[in-house]
């Protein structure tokens, strides 16, 4: 008999404050080039290209993570203005060392590591911090949102390795 556990969690990132400045700053150029190009051709060829811009702004300036954890795996994917959806990464259980809050001394022996941090969490840091980091091989260091669902999932699976301190 084979045991699957399903838990899905979703997160939104809160945009930077660049991103919302020129998605902004490109719409208001497209609808400026838009009338220019009413008199003049070449202003459509312009308003073109900043609409085009301001798409591709628009689409990563809402974003949102979707944590998946299935039978041992934990996928995360993008999900970019409620409508694209892009796989962000997989990772497996059994290659993970400790999953513990960002802030826990727990993690201070991989603070100072070389390795890739990977951010998948909303960006903002609140009152307590919700976010988890998940130390995988002792190189890759994935900061998330998970949800206590999650959490316990994961839990049940690798008892020693996670922490809610």
């Amino acid at each position: 008999m084979v045991s699957e556990t399903y838990v899905e969690c979703l997160v939104a990132k809160k945009p930077n404050f660049g991103t919302r400045l020129l998605k902004t700053l490109l719409i208001m150029l497209t609808v400026c080039f838009v009338l220019i190009g009413m008199l003049f051709a070449p202003g459509f060829l312009i308003a073109i290209v900043t609409g085009i811009g301001a798409y591709f702004a628009y689409m990563n300036a809402d974003i949102e993570y979707e944590y998946l954890y299935l039978d041992k795996e934990i996928t995360i994917d993008k999900v970019m203005a409620k409508s694209k959806r892009k796989k962000a990464a997989t990772y497996d259980i059994n290659h993970m060392d400790i999953l513990a809050p960002v802030n826990s001394h727990r993690l201070d022996s991989y603070k100072n590591r070389n390795g890739k941090i990977a951010d998948y969490s909303s960006g903002t840091v609140e009152q307590p911090d919700k976010r988890y980091m998940m130390v995988l091989d002792g190189e890759v260091r994935v900061i998330f949102e998970p949800n206590e669902e999650m959490i316990k999932a994961i839990q049940t699976i690798a008892p020693r390795k996670v922490f809610n301190d």
